[in-house]
């Protein structure tokens, strides 16, 4: 029996952000090129999305390159680069017929042209679809978009359009390259490591988090609907007590 069938279709995460980690060390334990894991990752995102869209998941965040992947080999940089191409090229019926809307969040012009191309293609192909928005993190880094919504609220607040008074939470948010998505319930990181690496800094001040041993490239269905079903388990208190939540019915 598939532990789809165990979780509660009413209490799905509206948001679930993936830190798919483990690609490189997949391949490296079977002797095989990082990009190979690479690969196999692409596999596992197909599973993901088709997952998430099964139990009504609206909104699905993948990290797929951070700021600082820009680091690595550029053998490897190139073969991520080519499989995203590939990847829309041959997913982007399967977005339309699914109803998925693809979109991204991070620098995407600091990407090669070819590939800003490819995306905007798919964003534009799939904007006016109303299911699931599939959210990829591309060139991506949340201490790097906070500093740059600080710097276009201080540029309004020097040219008069704005005072410091006017800044709250919820107004500083607007500014964030996620000011167009609920914040995530459920954030999801593969491979054992216990870290964000700079990923949604603001927004996951209240997301439960949860870290899974599997390696990105064997994470599929089942491993996706096991976080969802753990997720289902706890309580969010958000700063209240058990009591409090029982009284307004919010205890899961």
């Amino acid at each position: 029996m598939s532990l789809k069938n165990l979780i509660n279709k009413e209490k799905v995460p509206t948001h679930v952000a993936i830190i798919m980690d483990g690609n490189g060390r997949w391949a490296k334990n079977r002797g095989k090129d990082r990009t190979i894991g690479h690969n196999k990752g692409a596999q596992s995102v197909k599973k993901v999305v088709k997952a998430a869209v099964e139990i009504g998941v609206n909104y699905l965040t993948l990290y797929s390159f951070s700021i600082e992947n820009w680091n690595r080999p550029k053998i490897e940089i190139q073969a991520i680069m080519s499989l995203l191409v590939t990847f829309i090229n041959s997913e982007i019926d399967t977005l339309k017929k699914n109803n998925i809307r693809f979109t991204t969040i991070g620098d995407i012009t600091s990407l090669p042209v070819k590939v800003q191309k490819k995306v905007n293609y798919a964003i534009e192909n799939t904007s006016n679809n109303t299911g699931l928005s599939l959210i990829l993190a591309l060139s991506y880094g949340a201490q790097q978009d906070i500093t740059n919504a600080v710097r276009i609220i201080c540029k309004k607040i020097e040219n008069g359009e704005l005072s410091s008074i006017d800044i709250s939470e919820e107004f500083f948010s607007k500014y964030l390259s996620t000011a167009n998505f609920p914040n995530p319930e459920l954030l999801i990181r593969t491979s054992g490591e216990c870290r964000l690496s700079n990923f949604l800094l603001w927004e996951i001040a209240y997301t439960e988090l949860y870290f899974i041993e599997t390696l990105w490239p064997d994470f599929d269905k089942e491993d996706f609907y096991k976080a969802i079903i753990d997720f289902q388990s706890r309580e969010m208190r958000h700063g209240k007590i058990s009591e409090q939540l029982a009284k307004k019915g919010y205890t899961l």
